[in-house]
C-alpha cells in the first residue's frame, strides 16, 4: 500500500513539473517583468509621456533611516506592515497616481484602486508591470507573493489572487510605502503630503 503511493505521488509530481516546465500551468499572478541585476531600469512615467531608462536608487541603511519616517523605513526597508485601516491612504477616494516614498517611482493609478475591505490600499494592477517586481514570500510561515518597487527594492506589501476583473489580483500595499500625487482639474499632477 505505501509503494503504490509513493509510485503515484512520484507520478504526479513528475506530471506537474512537466506541465510547469511546458508552461501548461498558468501563474496566478504576473511574475515581475523586472528583476534586481544590473543598474538601470526601465520604467513608466506617466509625466513624461512614457518610458524613461534610469539608474535604480541604492542607499546605505543609514542614509534611507535619515530620508524616511520610521514607519516608513520599517516597512520598505524591513519589511514592516502597518496596522490595518491606519494609513493615510487606505480610504483616499482622490484621483491621481501612487509613487514610491522612497524614489518617486509611479506605482500604481487611482483608476486600478478598489475597496477590498482590508485595511490597505488595494489595486487590481500596477500603472505598469515593469514599476512593481514580484518574489515568492515565505516568511511567517506562509506562502505569498511580495510587491516591491522595481526601481529601489522597497517592500510595498503583497500580491493576492483573490482581486476584481480584469486582473483577478489584489496588490495589497501599506500606505506607508507610498506618495499620492492628487489630480489638478487640468489632469496635471500635484504632490500631496
Amino acid at each position: 500500500m505505501q509503494r503504490g503511493l509513493f509510485v503515484f505521488l512520484l507520478l504526479a509530481l513528475g506530471a506537474w513539473i512537466w506541465m510547469d516546465v511546458a508552461g501548461l500551468i498558468p501563474a496566478p499572478w504576473p511574475a515581475g517583468s523586472c528583476g534586481f541585476s544590473g543598474g538601470t531600469v526601465r520604467l513608466h512615467a506617466q509625466s513624461r509621456g512614457g518610458y524613461v531608462v534610469t539608474e535604480k536608487v541604492r542607499k546605505s541603511d543609514e542614509e534611507w533611516r535619515q530620508l524616511l519616517s520610521p514607519e516608513e523605513y520599517e516597512v520598505t526597508r524591513r519589511k514592516g506592515t502597518e496596522r490595518a485601516f491606519t494609513g493615510r491612504y487606505w480610504n483616499l477616494k482622490d484621483k491621481g497616481i501612487y509613487r514610491c516614498v522612497c524614489c518617486g517611482n509611479e506605482l500604481f493609478e487611482s483608476d486600478a484602486k478598489y475597496d477590498s475591505g482590508s485595511g490597505w490600499p488595494s489595486f487590481y494592477a500596477p500603472a505598469d508591470p515593469a514599476s512593481v517586481h514580484t518574489e515568492a514570500d515565505n516568511s511567517l510561515f506562509m506562502q505569498r507573493t511580495e510587491a516591491l518597487c522595481s526601481r529601489c527594492e522597497a517592500h510595498l506589501g503583497h500580491v493576492f489572487p483573490d482581486g476584481p476583473e480584469p486582473t483577478g489580483l489584489r496588490y495589497c500595499i501599506n500606505s506607508a510605502a507610498l506618495k499620492f500625487e492628487a489630480r489638478a482639474a487640468d489632469g496635471k499632477e500635484r504632490a500631496r503630503e
